[in-house]
C-alpha cells in the first residue's frame, strides 16, 4: 500500500483548515504561515488529485460538491490525529509543550496577558500561544485549547466552566460630573453627553441595561460619540468625554486613581458571565488542567474590579446580579 506523503497531508490539512474557515487568509493566520503557502498547498494537493475543491471567487472559497465530500473525510481524518496527539500528552504528567488559549481582546489584555509570566514561571517547560480577537473560533477544529469568552455558549463537544460575573457599569469623569451634575436615575441621561460602545462583529451600538423597578430595562442613549474598542471607551470618558457603560474591569484601574467614578451603581446589572471552555479531547491533558487551576486565580471571587468598582463611596448598596 502506498504511503501517505508529508506534502499529501499537509495540503489535506490546509484544505480542511480553509473550508472550515471559509478563506486561506483565516487558514493561514490559524495554522501560523502565509496565504500563499496555503493556497499552493491546496493547489498542489487538486493536482494530485485531479478535482477542483473549491470554487474561487475574489472574496470567498466555495467548495465543490467533490470537495464537500472530501472535507468531510479530511475532518476525520484530522480528529484521528487529534485524538492520537491527545492521548500522547495525557500520558505526560508535567505541562510542557504549547497551549493554544483564545480570548476577547478586553478579557486577554486587562485579565489574561498581565498573568501570564506568572503562569511561564509556574510551568516553564509550558509556551502560550494567546490569540485575542471577537471571532468565534471552531476550538476543534483550530486545536485551541483552551477559550475564554463573554456568555455561556451551548456546544455539546465542550465542557465550559463559569468564570466571573461580567458586570456593566456606568462611569463618569470627576470633571465631567462636577461641570454637568451626576444623574441619579437612568431617565436624567437625556440631556448629558454620552461615550457609546459599537459591537465589530455586528455593527449593532450597545443597549445600556439597567433595572429599574425589578426588571432590567435597555435604553440606547443618544452618543456624541461612538467607538467599537472598549479601552476607548474608558479613554473618552476619563478624558472628560461625557457617561458611558464600561465592564467593570476595564474601568476598575480608572477608578482606583481617580480618573472615573461609578454611577447609576443601584440600576446597574450583571449582564453575563465570563466562561472558559474547552474540547472534550483536551480533559486528561495536563496543559489545560495546570491552566484551569491558574483561571481561579485570575478570576478570583469576589472579583477585586467589582469590589473596587460597586461599593459607592458612601460604602452603599452594591450592583445587584441580573437574576
Amino acid at each position: 500500500m502506498e504511503q501517505i506523503g508529508l506534502d499529501r497531508l499537509t495540503g489535506i490539512i490546509a484544505f480542511a483548515r480553509s473550508a472550515s474557515l471559509g478563506s486561506y487568509t483565516a487558514a493561514a493566520r490559524s495554522l501560523g504561515i502565509s496565504p500563499s503557502a496555503v493556497s499552493k498547498s491546496v493547489q498542489r494537493l487538486e493536482e494530485r488529485l485531479g478535482l477542483s475543491l473549491f470554487t474561487r471567487t475574489t472574496r470567498s472559497l466555495t467548495l465543490t460538491p467533490e470537495g464537500r465530500d472530501l472535507h468531510e473525510r479530511a475532518l476525520r481524518l484530522l480528529r484521528e490525529a487529534e485524538e492520537i496527539e491527545q492521548a500522547a500528552v495525557a500520558a505526560r504528567s508535567e505541562p510542557a509543550g504549547t497551549l493554544k488559549v483564545t480570548a476577547p481582546f478586553p478579557v486577554g489584555t486587562h485579565l489574561l496577558a498581565p498573568a501570564l509570566p506568572r503562569f511561564r514561571e509556574r510551568y516553564p517547560k509550558l509556551s502560550v500561544d494567546l490569540r485575542l480577537g471577537d471571532r468565534f473560533a471552531d476550538l476543534i477544529e483550530e486545536g485551541i485549547d483552551v477559550a475564554i469568552r463573554v456568555g455561556e455558549l451551548s456546544d455539546s463537544r465542550l465542557i465550559s466552566r463559569r468564570l466571573a460575573p461580567h458586570r456593566l457599569c456606568a462611569f463618569a469623569s470627576p470633571g465631567y460630573l462636577a461641570r454637568r451634575g451626576t444623574p441619579a436615575h437612568p431617565d436624567e441621561l437625556v440631556g448629558h453627553d454620552c461615550v457609546n460602545f459599537r459591537f465589530q462583529s455586528t455593527g449593532q451600538v450597545l443597549r445600556w441595561p439597567f433595572r429599574i423597578g425589578g426588571r432590567v430595562v435597555e435604553i440606547t442613549p443618544d452618543a456624541g460619540i461612538v467607538t467599537d474598542f472598549s479601552d476607548a471607551v474608558a479613554e473618552i470618558l476619563a478624558a472628560g468625554g461625557g457617561i458611558g457603560i464600561s465592564p467593570t474591569y476595564i474601568a476598575a484601574p480608572y477608578v482606583e486613581r481617580g480618573a472615573l467614578v461609578p454611577i447609576l451603581q443601584d440600576f446597574a446589572v450583571e449582564r453575563s458571565v465570563v466562561t472558559a471552555l474547552w474540547p472534550e479531547s483536551r480533559r486528561g491533558n495536563p496543559n489545560v488542567r495546570a491552566f484551569l487551576a491558574f483561571l481561579d486565580e485570575v478570576f478570583p471571587s469576589p472579583a477585586p474590579w467589582d469590589t473596587l468598582v460597586v461599593t459607592s463611596p458612601e460604602g452603599g448598596k452594591k450592583i445587584p446580579a441580573n437574576t
